[in-house]
Order: C-alpha cells, then structure tokens, then sequence
C-alpha cells in the first residue's frame, strides 16, 4: 500500500519542479512565436499563389516561393524539436513527483539528468532552426516592388 510523502516531502517536490516550470513556460512562449512566423509564411505563400493564378507570371515568384518552402521546413523542424523539449521537460516533472511519491529518488536522478539534457538539446536545436529562418527570411525583399499593381 502506499503512503503519502510528509507535507515537507511534498513541498520540497514543488519547490524543485518550479524551475522547469519556468523552462516551459519560456519554450511555450517560443512556439507561440515560431507558430506565428509559420502562419506568416503560409499566408504569404497563399498570396503568391493567388497571384499566379490571377494571371501573373509564376517566374517572378519563384525565388521568394523557393525560400518561403525553405523557411516553412526550418519553421516545422523548430516548432518540432521545441515540443520535444517541452515534452522532455513534463517528463523531468513528472519523474521528480513519481520518484519522491512512488520509488527511492535514488533510482531515477540518472532519468531526470537525461531528459534534462534531452530537453536543453531539442531546445538549442529549435532556437538555431530559428535563427536560420529568420536569415533565410531576411534575405526575402519584399517592400514593394515585388507587389503586383493594384487593379
């Protein structure tokens, strides 16, 4: 049968779940962005698209349309290594509570190390999958001239 942990047993869980907590909430906020940047990227693409079929000619888009597909597959690679990390993290909170509720600590502190550094890689992955999005976005110019006329 089990027992519960004492009150100071449960509160010094909290306590070391805080940190990841935080750790999710900032790679959260990054998917929030890098979902946002993939939105923006899908919405353009549809526009050239509609453009094209509107009658304009698909060579003058084929540059942007070649780097708006190279920015959509950084964008999902991120947004996936970064739900990984989230991911790893849950999993680190979760082992912190199993281990001090159900089995000796003893026996999972090499788990929760391991999912730690699962989560810091997915994390690092993503953010230089972002950081190359936004290279390859900045090399997209698009401040007018590449508009069609107005009808």
């Amino acid at each position: 049968m089990l027992t519960s942990p004492p009150v100071p047993d449960i509160a010094h869980m909290v306590q070391m779940a805080v940190a990841p907590v935080f750790l999710l909430t900032g790679v959260g906020a990054i998917l929030s962005v890098l979902t946002t940047r993939l939105s923006r990227v899908i919405d353009r693409g549809r526009q050239l698209d509609q453009w094209v079929r509107e009658g304009h000619d698909p060579a003058e888009y084929a540059h942007e349309l070649g780097k708006l597909d190279k920015r959509n597959i950084l964008i999902n690679s991120a947004i996936t290594l970064a739900t990984l990390s989230a991911f790893f993290v849950c999993s680190v909170i979760l082992v912190i509570f199993a281990t001090q509720v159900f089995i000796d600590q003893t026996i999972f502190s090499d788990s929760i190390a391991t999912l730690f550094i699962l989560a810091m890689l997915c994390l690092i992955g993503a953010l230089i999958l972002f950081l190359g999005e936004i290279w390859v976005a900045n090399t997209i110019r698009y401040f007018g001239h590449a508009l069609p006329p107005h009808r």
